[in-house]
Order: structure tokens, then sequence, then C-alpha cells
């Protein structure tokens, strides 16, 4: 018997294509199950499953029941879709992929197939309509505008991190263009925080402006990095007139603490609606409790070994500038796999700045780099080759045995490589 998650995947065959039309009719045959959420809608380029976490995190510290859907999952497919700490059980995703299922399986016979992606969105709203949270945090999968989440008609707030160039072919090749699609989950007279800059940031302005959204810029709000380490940083801020002083995280890098600071920003605002109380301590309880796997996430402190997806440039970079943060004059030794359909060049450049030596693998996606035509492509610039492998788990053993001679090993450049490093 196919498991929910293979009879999900099955749907894999219609492709990712964007547009509400069907998600609106599935909602629809399943008794349209978010309408009753108090939803935070999140979208971006880069930092958006982080500050998802920030905000879910720091609402159960403070008391509240909360739902949290993400995407892509690392390890397993239930990390999509958590309630108050839990992800969902096996036997209640079968349950509820049987009603989803059904009902995508109407829609096909009518000759409009829905995504993977909107399956698998369905059974997040119908779970979380059954756990019935106070609030639920939905991040958006790929855009905004045409994505499935965006079936939400009025969030209590929509958040929008930071822009960098990504799914160029579907979302436009400028900053511009693709925050004009992460923009799209703005609603009329439907706050907003938005973490982006430069032109990406004017894009969301106009159009905030254009709904009646308030708009508020966490990008322009200022803090202070008071420690810094691989385990996390320690920053202060102040927001809406509230100073936070030493604010811990469990996950490294300048562009973290920005996160939390638009995490911060978003439950400011809940807070000044009176939708929830602000106790000081359980906030930062829950801003420090908030870890992703694959976010700079330290799997082992001797060796050092460091996970974190890092899937496009804007990650690379944000990578890179935290390993030379903590280990300026560091040796760093490379696990790497790519997706062709990334901007791999400008991704290798970046890697190639911080990385002393590098090991080549591929993960089993069908994008997948092969792990020679990188390596091929990793000394075109400049970088140093020390291994080349179809196994990430040959990858891993190969890069443990050579651990003793770097400060650190970065397994980098694909969510999937790392999924199975992670098994």
């Amino acid at each position: 018997m196919y498991t929910a998650q293979e009879r999900v995947h099955e749907y894999l065959q219609f492709g990712s294509r964007l547009g509400l039309e069907r998600m609106r009719e599935l909602c629809s045959m399943l008794g349209n199950p978010e309408r009753n959420l108090k939803v935070i809608h999140v979208a971006g380029t880069n930092g958006k499953g982080s500050v998802c976490r920030y905000i879910y995190e720091a609402l159960r510290a403070l008391g509240y029941t909360a739902a949290i859907f993400t995407s892509p999952y690392v390890g397993d497919f239930r990390e999509r879709i958590e309630a108050n700490g839990e992800m969902i059980s096996e036997d209640k995703l079968e349950e509820i992929a049987d009603k989803a299922l059904a009902a995508a399986e109407e829609l096909a016979g009518r000759g409009d197939p829905p995504t993977e992606f909107e399956i698998v969105t369905a059974i997040g709203l119908l779970y979380f309509a059954e756990v019935s949270p106070e609030f639920s945090v939905l991040e958006v999968g790929l855009g905004g505008r045409g994505d499935s989440t965006n079936i939400i008609e009025k969030p209590l707030v929509s958040v929008i991190t930071q822009i960098a160039l990504d799914h160029t072919d579907r979302l436009g090749d400028t900053e511009e263009k693709i925050a004009w699609e992460k923009a799209g989950i703005i609603k009329e007279g439907c706050p907003v925080i938005s973490g982006a800059r430069g032109k990406a940031a004017k894009v969301i302005a106009r159009q905030a402006y254009k709904l009646g959204a308030p708009l508020t810029n966490s990008a322009k709000i200022k803090y202070k990095i008071m420690e810094k380490s691989p385990a996390g940083y320690v920053f202060d801020t102040m927001i809406g007139g509230k100073r936070y002083e030493r604010v811990e995280l469990s996950m490294a890098g300048e562009h973290q603490v920005q996160n939390a600071v638009t995490a911060l920003c978003a439950l400011d605002l809940l807070r000044g609606e009176g939708l929830i109380r602000s106790e000081g301590e359980a906030l930062r309880r829950g801003i420090k409790a908030a870890r992703l796997e694959a976010r700079f996430y330290v799997a082992s402190e001797r060796p050092l070994i460091i996970y974190d997806g890092a899937h496009n440039p804007d990650g690379a970079r944000a990578l890179t500038k935290t390993l030379g943060e903590l280990f300026p004059e560091g040796r760093i030794l490379f696990v790497t796999s790519i997706l062709r359909d990334k901007q791999v060049d400008e991704m290798l450049v970046e890697f190639s700045g911080a990385a002393s030596a590098f090991i080549a693998t591929t993960s089993a996606n069908d994008r997948a780099l092969p792990a020679e035509e990188l390596s091929s492509l990793i000394k075109d610039k400049g970088g140093v080759v020390l291994a080349e492998t179809c196994d990430p788990k040959e990858a891993y053993s190969t890069a443990i045995g050579l651990a003793e001679d770097y400060d650190a090993v970065v397994f980098a450049g694909s969510l999937y490589m790392i999924g199975e490093v992670m098994k």
C-alpha cells in the first residue's frame, strides 16, 4: 500500500504551476478549511523559514496554541505540518491525505489536476482547521501571488523577508519582478512587515500603499550584535519604542539577526493590535528555541560539522559571510551538491571564497548536477577538489576522515543532499 507521501508525490508529474484557480476549487471541495484560521503569512527569497520558526516558537512560549506550515522538508515529509510542537502523526497524515487526494482525483478527472504542493497545502489547512490553533504561521512555497498558500484572504499580518534572484524562470529575472510576485500576498487593509531592501523594498511599498496596507520596514531597524559563535548570535535592538537587550539566537549569522528583527516586528504588531500579550522572558525563550536543521545547523562540535541549505547565491553569500565572521583565518572543508537549474556559477564563486577544499557530491534529485560535472566547475573557479562521489553518504564519510585538518566541515548547496546526509 502506498503511503500518503508516495500518493501525494504522484502529482509531481503535473509539474509546478502557479495560480490560485485549482487551489480555490480544491479548498471549496474540502469545506474551505482556511477560512477560520488566524494566519501570519510569510513570503520572501531567503529567511522566510527562519522568520516563520521565530514567530511560531515565540507564540508557543507566550502560551498560545500555534501551528506552522513550511517547505521544503529536510528529513521527514511531516516536517512541513506541525502544531503545538509536534509534527502531524503518520496516522493523521494518512487520514487527512485520503480526503485531500479524493478531491484532487475529482479535479484531475475534470482535466485540471492540482499540483503536489497544492495538495500538501490542502492537507496542512485541513489539519490546522481540525486542531484549531489560536495562530497559524504559513510559509509561501514559491513566489507569493500564485502560490497555493495565497488562498488566505485576510491574514493577521503579511511578512516579506529579503528578496534575491531565485526561480527566475517562473518569478522573473530581476529583483523588482520577484518582489512584485512576493508582494502578491499583501491584502487590502492587512498590515505588512517587509525586510526587503533597495528596489525590491520600493516595489513592496508601492503595493502596500495601493492596497491601504500599513507597512513596517524591518530592514530600517537598527541592531547591535553583542556576541557571535557557531551556536548562535546575541543582539540588542529597539522595536516600537521597546528595547530588546541580549536577545539570544540558536542560529548563527547576521542574516539570522535580521530575520529575528523581522519576526519581532510581526510579534510587536500583533501585540499592538491586542492580539497577543507580550512577556519579555517568555518571548526570549521562544526566540532562542527557534532552530532549523539546515540553516547553519551545528550537527557536531567535535569535529565541527555545519549544515546549511544555501541553495541560491544570496544564501551562499550569507553562509560565507558568517563563516568569515566566525573563522576569519580558518580552514573550511565544503561538501557540496547543487541543482543544475540554480545559479551554479555564482554560488560556486561564493563558496570558493570561503572553502579551503571541496568534496563534490550529488543528491538523488533528478535536477542535481553529477558530481564529476560539479567538480569540473569548482576547479574552473580555482577550487581544490579532494574527492567526488555520487553518494552523499560516502561524501560524509570522506569528510569525517579529513575533518581533523579543518576548523569546520560545511555541507551546503542543496537541501536534498543535506536531507540524505542526515538520514
